[in-house]
């Protein structure tokens, strides 16, 4: 009986594809070079500028600046005072109240310190701060404020 078996699994006494040229040769012998190397991706597509760029002014809740320009100090509605008596005066500094006729963010969080058992709400479509309202946006407050202000000790979703 000679030393060579005739299985010929891998373990074998074949020899290695590597003669013939290694992983490479081999993939080569099996698969399209040319077709994967045309065809696979090779960094960031230059277009991604573009769509970026199309998409960007659909978008206003991406604007990060908050209503500080169109808003006022809670601390100087007096009826405020009466209404959020857990809030010290530099807390209530704190807190902006949205101008009335101010467009609010598409998908952004408000809370309407009239009415503030309504809970918060996200805006959508074209809403405005209405007269009457007292809106507070949740990314013009720190959430410790924003916490206390919604009636709660523990972070809100959204």
């Amino acid at each position: 009986m000679s030393g060579r078996s005739d299985d010929n699994s891998p373990g074998d006494g074949r020899k290695p594809y590597a003669d013939i040229g290694g992983p490479e040769a081999r993939h080569a012998q099996t698969h399209d070079v040319r077709r994967e190397q045309l065809t696979n991706p090779t960094g960031p597509d230059p277009r991604a500028d573009e769509f970026a760029d199309d998409i960007a002014p659909a978008t206003p809740s991406l604007d990060l600046r908050g209503h500080a320009e169109h808003s006022s100090a809670a601390v100087d509605e007096k009826a405020l005072h009466a209404r959020l008596p857990e809030l010290d005066g530099d807390e209530l500094a704190r807190v902006s109240i949205v101008a009335e006729g101010v467009q609010l963010d598409q998908g952004g969080v408000y809370l309407d310190l009239n009415d503030r058992r309504q809970g918060p709400f996200k805006a959508f479509g074209n809403r405005e701060a209405q007269a009457g309202n007292r809106l507070v946006a949740k990314k013009d407050t720190d959430y410790e404020l924003w916490n206390r202000l919604v009636g709660t000790d523990h972070p809100t979703e959204d």
